[in-house]
């Protein structure tokens, strides 16, 4: 049974860093695609990055572009989320997710593309 664990998230000023762990049981993070979502308070969970691993490219929310970045280590089979400058609408709680699929571009940010889902770890911005 595959599983997702994140870590990383906590308590952060405006303009901190945090980086977010999933590290992955009974699937490989090299395979197929992952994608990093958010739901904050009130709102509907969205996408911030996902990846097909086979594309070597990135698709990131507007928002956060130029200010968080995924990565993966592939020695650990864990997945990273980097962030930068954040701002209190970065607020959430935070999910990673995989499929097995290989999806297109326009696939990457939608979560019903999506079998596989870690806890959450929350991140909280403090202005």
């Amino acid at each position: 049974q595959v599983q997702l664990v994140e870590t990383g998230g906590g308590l952060v000023q405006t303009g901190g860093s945090l980086r977010l762990s999933c590290t992955a049981s009974e699937y490989t993070v090299t395979s197929g695609s992952m994608g990093w979502f958010r739901q904050a308070p009130g709102k509907e969970r969205e996408c911030v990055a996902a990846v097909r691993w086979s594309f070597g490219s990135t698709w990131y929310e507007n928002s956060v572009k130029g200010r968080f970045t995924m990565s993966r280590d592939r020695a650990k089979n864990t997945v990273y989320l980097q962030m930068n400058g954040l701002i209190p609408e970065d607020t959430a709680v935070y999910y990673c997710a995989a499929t097995t699929r290989n999806l297109i571009f326009s696939q990457l940010p939608v979560e019903r593309e999506y079998d596989h889902w870690g806890q959450g770890t929350r991140v909280t911005v403090s202005s």
